[in-house]
């Protein structure tokens, strides 16, 4: 069923919907994939809507593939260089208690406090915990 598409191998795609968790990803006109959101990118992405669009010619790496229900789970990430990280080690305040910089960074993308973030992720794990139950049902 699924098995053109090989664990490790990078294909072209098309985005076909985006939803909070992630992006679906059509690679032919009878399979598609999905994306999460952790895989967007190399950094921390809040939106993916700021990151992909409908419509999008995307590469992806092909992560696993479910036989059975013939799931493919991909990654954009893993196609591109991983960044380096050079500006961390030099700036001994930011780790703990906010130095300038970070805080600057939190504000322009928008102030989330411990409690807003708790929310999210409970909303995600609920999210994710409910397809989880959907699959063992099937």
């Amino acid at each position: 069923m699924a098995g053109q598409y090989e664990v490790g191998s990078i294909v072209e795609g098309k985005v076909t919907g985006i939803k909070p968790f992630g992006a679906f990803v059509a690679l032919d006109e009878k399979k598609q994939g999905l994306v999460h959101i952790s895989h967007i990118a190399h950094g921390y992405v809040k939106d993916i809507n700021e990151v992909l669009s409908v419509g999008d010619q995307i590469k992806v790496k092909v992560l696993s593939v479910d036989e059975e229900s013939g799931k493919i789970s991909l990654s954009i990430k893993e196609t591109q260089e991983k960044p380096e990280r050079q500006e961390r080690p030099q700036s001994s305040g930011q780790n703990r208690g906010g130095g300038g910089k970070p805080q600057q960074k939190e504000a322009s993308q928008g102030f989330n406090t411990l409690e807003d973030k708790l929310k999210d992720w409970l909303k995600q794990s609920n999210e994710i915990q409910a397809d989880l139950n959907k699959r063992i049902k099937k």
